[in-house]
């Protein structure tokens, strides 16, 4: 009988039972995190509870099934002997980060929970050590604001009036102008929002761990996630998966070396172009390069900033890229002048980008041209078949904002995905952009054609069949298509490229299966 599937799977510098190969168990990034360890790339150690135990979570009702923190008391003794600290001790501080992380990337839609295990008697154990009072006061206020907001449902805004309201005061316009009298005032106003909601923060770390994994398991219902998964047709997921891991600090300041946090992408998303692009901020932690309290540096300032950090960082993500097989978009913090690097996955990218990374990366020898056929996605190509500006001179004088498009071309209108829809939108004089290629409907019309197929094969094998009409431009259906066996597809003259490519990836994936066999 074999043994029963482990619940929670470690990752430490250089080893990990986990793989890239496993992200349906253990998620995108706990996947990753995993390769990662395994690579020797210097991460925060940690470990991910599976989607399986996400799962079991909803079917005994919304519980931490029996027996899992006793599991995750025996994963943390090992990211506390990596790390060299201990959780809960206030003379040798182990904090944790918790995240979520499914299978298929949903940026923003789940929720985190940093500086997990502080509470009022470990922040001054954390001053003392790190001999930094502002630093620790500044972890505290963001565990307090995390916390409330995402485990204990208390409104963000209430603790942004509170940030907003003290800087006003003060007379500064960054967080990071605060000083740690200021910090200590907000720490008081937090909990004072704490109480008016009739709460407060738990003072045991374990239990501090315990609700947040609870609460990450349950973003995966929240609104915002289950819309995600319903606007991109992401279905047939078993939830996602927890990610707990040690804290590194951007905003440590301990006058050792420089500190800080970024992401970057290991080509440019928008072009292509072989070159680091991203951004990163010094003194910052978490969420502060995105959440745009302030203006982030280009990446290639680091560069000047912190040399010899910035060729190690270089390095690290191009080696990922060599070892993914694909362009890597990427998080990292550098911690007094220690480079820690706390995600990697396969970079989103625009049509022209696409085209452009799978042609260079195939020439480079990274990827066969196999791979890089099944690298470009149909919808790609779609993007690079609308009308674009062909000089952007002539009209650079017309320019009052600038910003990275989704998509080229151009159109106004609400957007709808029926006929019918648009047709009663007309009426009511909206202006509308109708989408008509929509996927097959596999289990109604696609039975027929599969029914058709076998039929219309057993008497006359050497028959040729195809579709023509709306579907035949759909990489979905064009995948579906050649599955069932036929042998063409007819579409708008507009839709032939993405048609051919979608034809060319399915009869590849269809010949790496048959070879599996």
């Amino acid at each position: 009988m074999a043994p029963p599937q482990p619940r929670i799977f470690p990752f430490l510098k250089g080893k990990s039972p986990g793989d890239r190969t496993m992200k349906s168990l253990l998620g995108g990034k706990g996947a990753n995190l995993c390769e990662m360890a395994r690579l020797g790339v210097n991460i925060p150690a940690g470990f991910t509870i599976t989607t399986d135990v996400c799962q079991e979570f909803y079917r005994v009702g919304g519980d931490l099934p029996p027996g899992l923190m006793d599991e995750v008391k025996e994963a943390l003794a090992l990211v506390e002997k990596e790390m060299g600290k201990k959780f809960a001790d206030p003379n040798n501080t182990l904090l944790l980060s918790v995240r979520s992380g499914a299978a298929l990337s949903m940026p923003g839609m789940m929720d985190t929970v940093l500086n997990l295990g502080l509470n009022d008697a470990i922040v001054e154990g954390l001053a003392k050590q790190a001999g930094n009072e502002r630093f620790a006061l500044d972890c505290y206020r963001r565990l307090l604001q995390m916390f409330g907001d995402v485990v204990l449902g208390i409104d963000h805004d209430a603790f942004e009036h509170e940030i907003v309201a003290l800087k006003k005061g003060a007379g500064v316009k960054f967080d990071c102008e605060l000083d740690a009298s200021h910090l200590r005032s907000l720490v008081a106003a937090y909990k004072a929002v704490y109480a008016r909601n009739g709460l407060a923060l738990p003072q045991d770390p374990w239990e501090q761990l315990r609700m947040g994994i609870d609460a990450v398991f349950r973003s995966w219902n929240i609104p915002r996630a289950v819309k995600y998964r319903e606007i991109n047709k992401i279905t047939g997921l078993k939830g996602t998966a927890v990610n707990v891991q040690a804290m590194v600090y951007g905003n440590y300041n301990s006058g050792n070396g420089a500190s800080g946090t970024g992401v970057l992408f290991t080509r440019n998303p928008a072009t292509g172009e072989n070159k680091l692009y991203g951004e990163f901020l010094m003194d910052a932690q978490g969420e502060d390069v995105v959440a745009g309290i302030r203006t982030p540096v280009p990446i290639a300032e680091m560069k000047g900033i912190m040399p010899e950090i910035y060729r190690e960082l270089h390095d690290t993500v191009k080696g990922l890229e060599t070892h993914m097989k694909d362009m890597q978009d990427t998080e990292f913090t550098v911690q007094d002048g220690r480079l820690f690097m706390l995600q990697t996955r396969n970079g989103k990218r625009t049509g022209a980008a696409a085209l452009r990374v799978a042609i260079e990366m195939e020439r480079e020898g990274l990827i066969t041209a196999d791979e890089a056929v099944l690298m470009v996605e149909p919808r790609h190509l779609d993007q690079l078949l609308h009308p674009m500006f062909v000089n952007e001179k002539a009209y650079a004088k017309d320019v009052f904002a600038k910003g990275l498009a989704a998509s080229p071309g151009a159109a106004v209108g609400k957007i709808v995905f029926t006929a019918d829809a648009a047709e009663e939108a007309a009426k009511a004089g909206e202006h509308v952009i109708l989408d008509p290629f929509e996927t097959l409907d596999v289990e109604g019309v696609g039975e027929l054609v599969r029914i058709a197929v076998e039929r219309g094969r057993a008497t006359r094998p050497g028959i040729e069949l195809g579709i023509c009409g709306e579907h035949g431009g759909d990489p979905a259906s064009v995948a579906f298509f050649n599955d069932v066996g036929l042998d063409y597809v007819s579409c708008s003259p507009l839709r032939v490229p993405i048609a051919r490519l979608a034809a060319a990836q399915a009869a590849l994936r269809a010949k790496a299966a048959a070879a599996k066999k």
